[in-house]
């Protein structure tokens, strides 16, 4: 069950507050964002709108990039291509005990949408702790570059399981694969068998999209 300490952070999220005792580079971006925009609970209903400002936050993180020395190179070995998912390309990380992943943020209406949804997952699935290493640009589209634990699946995953899980923290199972907290006003959605791994008979959650709603 989620910690006192987790659900106040995740209020404040929602909310769109500022992180300050926080301060890895991810929770700095998102609390750059905030300090300029907004956290939209509609964002669901005004993608199209939201496409002008995620824009105008593209310029500005690309400015916080340089003046933070977040542009990330060294990504064009082949090798180390896995695969490509809905939003995301994804290499194996040089230690061999992680995976790099490239994400255009194509499903979220905008950068702080983005941000946020990796601060949620952060604070609630710590195994699968995404860490926020900057940017690149690739034909003018701006890209986030995250590390993640390279999890090895050594069961098929049972979505019951996955239910009862996520139950557990508040989640109430909406339709099919997505999931909604009430009491927080966070939706999780497209939580299938290929998003979630197994092993030793634990559930990891790798790939989540969180959206803040309003009730």
């Amino acid at each position: 069950m989620l910690s006192n300490d987790t659900f106040r952070k995740l209020e404040h999220i929602v909310r769109g507050v500022s992180l300050e005792e926080e301060t890895d580079h991810c929770t700095a971006a998102r609390n750059y964002l905030c300090a300029s925009f907004s956290t939209s609970r509609t964002v669901k209903k005004d993608f199209e709108r939201n496409a002008i400002i995620k824009k105008e936050q593209a310029e500005h993180l690309k400015d916080y990039a340089t003046r933070n020395k977040l542009w990330v190179s060294g990504l064009s070995d082949k090798a180390l291509y896995l695969t490509r998912g809905g939003e995301a390309e994804v290499y194996l990380g040089n230690d061999g005990q992680s995976v790099i992943k490239v994400n255009d943020a194509i499903y979220y209406a905008t950068w702080l949408e983005f941000f946020n949804s990796i601060t949620i997952h952060n604070l609630i699935f710590p195994d699968t702790t995404y860490t926020f290493l900057g940017f690149i640009e690739t034909d003018g589209v701006l890209k986030a570059v995250l590390q993640q634990p390279y999890i090895i699946s050594d069961d098929q995953v049972d979505l019951k399981d996955v239910k009862q899980h996520l139950a557990y923290n508040g989640f109430e199972n909406i339709k099919r694969n997505d999931y909604k907290n009430s009491s927080l006003g966070i939706l999780l959605e497209d939580i299938h068998d290929e998003n979630v791994l197994s092993n030793s008979g634990l559930l990891f959650f790798i790939d989540t999209v969180f959206y803040t709603i309003s009730e």
